[in-house]
């Protein structure tokens, strides 16, 4: 049992290493927290770290996996939901409104294609379509409220996590590296300036993660009562659930908090909380860690590799018809590919894609994109996951 013991620290542990390694180093910036989560995960997994001789014990630690990863997501949503500006969107430009609505689409329609064709290879198809239009409309947040809700094996999530930071890591690393300039070409459309919260005069320091300080004192007080605040819609969730269903349902939890969230955020003195976001994604990274390290490379097999394939045809016809969309509505081709990358893998994403291609216009429009996903991709997937589970 020391064994476990052991493992169960170094999930909080890795988490804290993998923030302090964003504060100091840039080439983690540009990787990604949780593409560092998933690989240190996956990387531990390969590495046989999780075997345990004693089938008992294997059970019992299979056990308290789950309950961290239970916790875990519905106290990071509201955390990540408290510091988010919703009212920028009203501020967003027609453009900016376009690519959402038109990214949005893509994905549904990439999703619902992708379900019909692959629906008889791929493991609980509506199930996994559901968490794909998740994460493909907000991240990874919308992805694991999703698969908890919905009470997808874990092991499928795990296949389903790889298989997407197989085929979106080098995307992103491609726009990184100058594959905007190509999106330029194909939409050569002039920016619109808009002004917002966000640092646009230095896009890239303007991190929507910004873990500096979330260890001081000064913080802790402000985490904390968002932190009181966030297990006070976990309970009205749960609550909420049991007097609906007579059970604690997952889907009517994450809703309710989801929900919950996102109305407290219009109060100041709650979006002004610090450091909440920050906290909320510390939750997140241990979820990662803990889903990644439940990948067995032995699941990867002829079957498995359908998912690959399923991931692969949401990627490329999402962004191919989004590409289509934008040109219609004459959008600039880099709000396009600030909002590929505020819908495909999350805000924290887009300040560094800003940064690469030197356009601090178009940053807050990436940003506010994201933000929106984070806050309908839940209520997308469970609905998506409703009618293609009755077909």
């Amino acid at each position: 049992m020391i064994k476990v013991y052991v493992i169960l620290a170094c999930y909080l542990l890795f988490p804290i290493l993998i923030i302090e390694g964003f504060k100091r180093w840039t080439i983690v910036k540009k990787i990604g927290t949780v593409v560092l989560a998933y690989a240190v995960g996956i990387i531990a997994a390969l590495c046989g770290v999780f075997h345990f001789a004693d089938p008992s014990v294997g059970a019992t630690f299979s056990k308290l996996q789950s309950t961290l990863m239970s916790v875990a997501v519905p106290l990071a949503i509201p955390l990540m939901l408290f510091n988010c500006d919703f009212k920028l969107w009203t501020k967003a430009l027609p453009k900016t409104a376009w690519a959402l609505v038109t990214g949005v689409v893509a994905v549904l329609v990439a999703v619902v294609s992708g379900f019909f064709i692959f629906r008889n290879y791929v493991p609980d198809p509506s199930k996994v379509s559901a968490m794909m239009t998740g994460i493909y409309t907000g991240g990874t947040m919308n992805f694991n409220a999703l698969g908890a809700s919905l009470n997808v094996d874990k092991s499928v999530m795990a296949i389903v996590l790889a298989f997407q930071m197989v085929i979106t890591t080098p995307y992103i690393f491609f726009l990184l590296g100058g594959g905007y300039k190509i999106f330029r070409k194909l939409l050569p459309y002039k920016d619109i300036t808009h002004r917002g919260r966000i640092d646009e005069d230095n896009v890239e320091t303007a991190d929507v993660e910004n873990y500096h300080g979330m260890f001081e004192r000064k913080n802790f007080v402000g985490m904390l009562k968002g932190f009181g605040l966030s297990i006070c819609f976990l309970a009205v969730g749960a609550g909420l659930a049991l007097l609906i269903t007579g059970t604690l349902n997952e889907l009517v939890v994450i809703l309710t908090i989801t929900t919950l969230s996102i109305i407290a955020s219009f109060f100041k003195k709650v979006r002004e909380l610090p450091k909440t976001f920050e906290l909320g994604m510390f939750f997140i990274l241990i979820f990662s860690v803990i889903v990644a390290s439940m990948f067995n490379i032995n699941s990867v097999n002829g079957g498995s590799l359908y998912v690959g394939g399923f991931v692969l045809w949401i990627m490329g016809v999402s962004v191919a018809l989004h590409l289509v969309l934008c040109r219609i509505a004459k959008v600039s081709g880099d709000l396009f590919c600030v909002c590929q990358v505020g819908l495909l893998c999350s805000p924290p994403f887009v300040p560094p894609i800003a940064g690469a291609m030197k356009n601090k216009k178009v940053l807050i429009s990436g940003i506010v994109v994201g933000l929106v996903g984070y806050a309908i991709g839940t209520y997308l997937g469970a609905l998506l996951a409703w009618i293609l589970g009755s077909l």
